[in-house]
């Protein structure tokens, strides 16, 4: 059989990522859930399997394994349902805050613009009757978003029970779909990306911990308030790749104006994110993830926006893991290998113009170039 032409391949790729998207696009409130379902067990396997090793019946042990993550995840909502009292607790004086920022900010417009505070304040009323007039379909919409998320969260234990009973089931119709002669590399695909979903993901989860105890402990320490809350929001909003820090940047600011009267509580936070973002790039994530993996930076902040808009905030979290596993894949076949180059981090330090060698698919070339970058191979 002759194999089909350069450009009908090329053409058959494009066709099927046009399909494959528009089938995300369609089915996003489908795949979401089972994809975030995937991943947690994915995380889920090693408890699994220690609890298999010691004799417990199979569901006994998805169960117990479910309930943990439960608990888990009841523990941060306390945490946050907590520090969420509290900030209420001082909305008074929040409000107090507030309106002296608003009036400084009205004298600075008045006295920088000319624009005094009486066409200021009736420009407001004007945008506040436009708000309340649109409320009912925003409280709607609300409402619809809220029970998605229910929807959402009671899917999931389901699917990760089911995933994980099934697994073996499932692990069978995946070497089915390819030739025996390229079960090998189906089974090295398979193996290297439960090696980085685990790392990935026990990655954040600590990364999430020891940001909010460092930048909460620190802005603590400086005397602002709510610092724990502000640590924890920035701390879960920085798993989305530069996207979440920017929001974290802007939540932390906002709730240290609301907070204070003063200024300087802004320019505190700000350089303690800035330093805690520091270390957390170049020092700490760096050793607990491991570099198994690089995706670039270009094919990350594409991937965060296009996630999102396909999938909204889960698929922005998904985004870096989906294109991990698919870069693995893509490395491991022949005909979509420049599709696992585009998505990753190995930059020749010469131009392919000037050295042919660096435009081959070869294994030795690739591995050249994740040894110059110093990337670790998932089965090193």
């Amino acid at each position: 059989m002759q194999p089909l032409p350069l450009t009908v391949r090329r053409a058959l790729e494009l066709t099927g990522l046009y399909f494959l998207g528009a089938i995300i696009i369609v089915g996003k409130d489908i795949i979401t859930p089972i994809v975030m379902a995937f991943f947690l067990a994915i995380m889920l396997l090693p408890i699994y399997r220690w609890l298999r090793k010691r004799k417990l019946p199979e569901s006994l042990a998805i169960f117990l394994c479910i309930l943990f993550l439960m608990v888990i995840v009841g523990l941060l909502v306390w945490f946050f349902s907590s520090q969420i009292s509290r900030l209420v607790a001082d909305f008074p004086q929040i409000k107090q805050n507030v309106q002296q920022h608003l009036a400084t900010l009205s004298q600075w417009v008045d006295h920088r613009f000319g624009f005094s505070t009486e066409k200021q304040t009736k420009l407001i009323n004007e945008q506040s009757e436009k708000m309340l007039n649109s409320a009912g379909g925003i409280l709607g919409g609300a409402a619809s978003s809220v029970s998605g998320i229910l929807i959402f969260v009671g899917l999931l234990p389901i699917y990760i029970f089911l995933l994980l009973f099934y697994k073996n089931l499932l692990l069978r119709f995946v070497f089915l779909w390819f030739p025996t002669q390229t079960h090998s590399k189906v089974e090295e695909v398979m193996r290297e990306s439960e090696v980085i979903i685990k790392s990935y993901l026990v990655g954040l989860l600590i990364q999430i911990t020891y940001i909010t105890v460092l930048l909460g402990g620190i802005l603590m320490i400086i005397g602002i308030k709510h610092a724990i809350l502000i640590g924890a929001i920035f701390a879960i909003l920085n798993l989305i790749p530069y996207v979440g820090a920017l929001i974290g940047n802007i939540i932390g600011v906002l709730l240290t104006l609301s907070s204070s009267q003063e200024i300087w509580p802004v320019f505190a936070v700000l350089g303690t994110i800035a330093f805690v973002q520091f270390l957390d790039n170049n020092i700490l994530m760096p050793r607990i993830v491991g570099s198994k993996v690089k995706i670039n930076a270009l094919a990350t902040i594409v991937g965060v926006i296009v996630a999102g808009a396909v999938a909204g905030i889960s698929g922005m979290f998904l985004s870096l893991p989906v294109i991990a596993v698919f870069k693995i894949i893509f490395d491991r076949s022949e005909t979509l290998r420049q599709w696992g180059v585009l998505f990753g981090d190995e930059r020749p330090k010469k131009s392919p113009m000037a050295f042919p060698m660096l435009r081959r698919a070869t294994r030795s070339v690739q591995e050249k170039l994740e040894d110059e970058n110093h990337i670790k191979r998932p089965d090193a």
